[in-house]
């Protein structure tokens, strides 16, 4: 029988359906209802009719546009996904163009038409990380910069030759997936035109794993990005076996906001300690748990951190720190400008922070003071940001995509998500004038406080130079829940 199957290619898909059911398995602990078991069970249609035929009131637009801009989350195909699939279940007849490479296609006027295939088949998306139409980081009033890359000509203003093609390719309705500089930007594009008598209803979605943007609950890609990035270090920890004295630092994204440090941490630890020990051969809890966690909102006192490290590294051998690579950027670019060193920036005027590079910083920092033998700077940013989303992060971006295209029927622009400013975290179109980034991650969050507690660091407060955002704290942190706007989501415990 087993001849049998090997020439009829049987046995090698018998390897294969057995070799995935067993890294499934390995990784359920940390993704639970995630990624996997989500490929497994996402039909290709997901409704035979729009949920949103009983609206009144409401125009069909003639043409859409999507956009994606920003760096990567895990949610931007699936959103184009989901904005793709609402529209045809609602009207066939609305014609969607997608702009390549976010504000450069349009700048150039260059876009995808989507057609009969890809409205069939829009649900693909969702399997998939990335973006299926491109992205770039383009700032449309930074002209300087547009003319250098040779998207606008001497003497055109990019802003002004944006609108213009929006109007030329007949464009109604505008989708940017996006952070807070994407959707302003869109927003302006939206006022540009309306003095011109130009009608333009933007309705972005907020796109960042760093889960910074007011007034948003919570931001698409945010959920994966954490379970992901403590996916990254579950097999990076084990490198501490690989020398004595091993420092690992563990550098997380998140430009001025912690949360995505401190929630990657906490998924980390929660799946750490469902694992089972051996201490009599040597596998240790603590040689595998978080020692130290530095986000930009937090006061660290680097010498007394030193000394308490230095006691660890001692007692178990090795040292394990979670940085989010916003922390210390002030004063490292200080440093590198005093010492006349140019630092990098972005169309946006943000350092680039490959450049600047916290991580290593820090591991410079503690090394010698640990007496470290070898030092590890892992940087788990660009394999959190580019997965496809689990399937919470899905339920979310799901339910953004609907609620963006009832507002688009209705004309009302404005950036879609869990209003923090609203007694029942209300999922609107948030005003754009009310959208901005840098939302600080509130460290007096009880369960943030007591992971600091569990793994030995002083809690010294909020950084000066953060101050404590206004309204509702930020959304507390499990491992595979988000608990407020999962009972929005209808989705079981």
């Amino acid at each position: 029988r087993l001849v049998k199957m090997a020439r009829s290619n049987q046995f090698s898909t018998l390897l294969l359906l057995v070799s995935c059911t067993c890294v499934y398995g390995s990784l359920s602990n940390i993704v639970p209802s995630g990624i996997l078991s989500g490929l497994k069970s996402r039909p290709e249609r997901r409704a035979d009719s729009s949920a949103l035929l009983h609206l009144k009131g409401g125009t069909a637009p003639k043409r859409v546009a999507i956009l994606t801009a920003g760096g990567l989350a895990p949610c931007l195909s699936s959103a184009i996904g989901f904005l793709i699939e609402e529209y045809t279940l609602y009207d066939p007849q609305i014609e969607i163009i997608c702009y390549i490479d976010g504000y450069k296609g349009l700048l150039k006027g260059e876009y995808l038409t989507v057609g009969p295939e890809e409205r069939q088949l829009a649900s693909i998306l969702t399997y998939h990380g990335g973006s299926c139409i491109g992205n770039s980081r383009v700032k449309l009033t930074n002209v300087k910069d547009c003319v250098q890359r040779g998207l606008v000509k001497e003497g055109e203003d990019p802003q002004k030759v944006a609108a213009e093609q929006l109007v030329k390719d007949g464009v109604s309705v505008l989708h940017t997936i996006g952070g807070d500089d994407t959707n302003t930007a869109a927003a302006d594009l939206a006022a540009f035109l309306k003095k011109n008598n130009y009608d333009l209803t933007v309705v972005g979605l907020p796109k960042t794993i760093d889960n910074d943007v007011y007034p948003i609950r919570l931001s698409l890609g945010a959920w994966t990005a954490a379970q992901q990035g403590a996916l990254y270090f579950r097999n990076i920890v084990n490198e501490h076996s690989a020398n004595p004295r091993m420092l690992i630092v563990h550098e997380v994204m998140g430009r001025h906001c912690g949360w995505l440090t401190a929630a990657t941490a906490k998924c980390y630890r929660d799946d750490l300690k469902a694992q089972r020990m051996l201490p009599g051969c040597g596998l240790h809890f603590e040689r595998l748990d978080v020692h130290g966690i530095y986000i930009p909102e937090l006061s660290i006192d680097i010498a007394a951190e030193s000394k308490r490290l230095k006691q660890v590294m001692d007692r178990i051998g090795n040292v394990n720190i979670f940085i989010s690579e916003g922390a210390g950027v002030d004063d490292i670019i200080k440093q590198m400008e005093e010492a006349g060193q140019e630092v990098p920036r972005d169309a946006f005027g943000h350092p680039k922070l490959d450049a600047v590079n916290p991580g290593k910083y820090f591991a410079d920092k503690f090394a010698k003071e640990l007496g470290a033998e070898k030092t590890m700077v892992q940087k788990s940013g660009y394999f959190a940001r580019a997965a496809a989303p689990n399937d919470q992060d899905l339920a979310l971006i799901k339910d953004c995509a609907l609620k963006a295209v009832e507002c688009a029927m209705l004309g009302q622009g404005g950036v879609i998500g869990h209003d923090e400013e609203t007694p029942n975290l209300e999922l609107r179109a948030c005003e754009f004038k009310r959208i901005a980034g840098g939302k600080p991650f509130n460290v007096d969050e009880g369960w943030f406080k007591s992971m600091l507690t569990d793994i030995g660091q002083p809690f010294k407060g909020q950084h000066p130079t953060h101050p404590k955002r206004p309204g509702k704290p930020n959304a507390p942190v499990r491992c595979s829940s988000e608990q407020d706007i999962r009972k929005k989501l209808d989705l079981q415990h």
